[in-house]
């Protein structure tokens, strides 16, 4: 049987309501601006776990964003005493998501920036969820494009810098299309 207009039109009217009620998502993104360097100063998008870790429930106006050492945050961190009150900038691979943003969060870290490790990834956003450790975290953990986790991260080592100053997070809706600072790299 096909339905007419008016089932259709029930049909169009149902849909989000159901969407809704159980949460379900295509995507959602979370936008933070690099303030110095001043050369990477964009503002760059990022996409929250899906099924672990905090959300912001703070604006910072100036954070540091802090690359950790090792990159993949597996373990031990080498420079964990920078990443605590701060967010830490973490590469993808070597350990689950979960594991990584825990590593943060035992250094005192406010949220974890996860990018990919593939660094000509200028599009694709992987979908961070849960290990089968039955483990939890408290703070917010996003991933990022692996492009734009490398640019951020050369900037930060040809000026010598230990880390990067964002805000986060940006509200987007606020900023005329033309003011918004993208990176130009993710522009086709």
């Amino acid at each position: 049987m096909v339905p007419g207009a008016a089932g259709w039109c029930c049909l169009m009217l149902w849909l989000p309501a159901c969407v809704a009620a159980h949460g379900l998502r295509i995507h959602d993104y979370l936008y933070f601006q690099v303030l110095s360097p001043g050369d990477i100063r964009y503002i760059f998008t990022a996409t929250p776990a899906k099924d672990f870790g905090g959300i912001f429930h703070t604006r910072y106006e100036q954070i540091h964003l802090v690359p950790a050492e090792p990159s993949e945050a597996c373990g031990e961190l080498s420079n964990g005493f920078f990443i605590q009150d701060q967010i830490a900038l973490v590469e993808r691979g070597g350990c689950s998501f979960l594991s990584k943003t825990r590593v943060v969060q035992e250094h005192g870290g406010r949220a974890v920036i996860i990018s990919d490790n593939a660094v000509d990834n200028d599009s694709f956003y992987v979908e961070m969820i849960q290990d089968s450790t039955q483990r939890t975290a408290d703070i917010p953990a996003l991933f990022l494009l692996g492009r734009d986790g490398y640019m951020i991260r050369r900037s930060l080592e040809q000026h010598g810098l230990p880390w990067a100053i964002i805000s986060i997070p940006v509200n987007v809706t606020s900023i005329p299309t033309f003011e918004l600072l993208q990176p130009p790299w993710t522009f086709w």
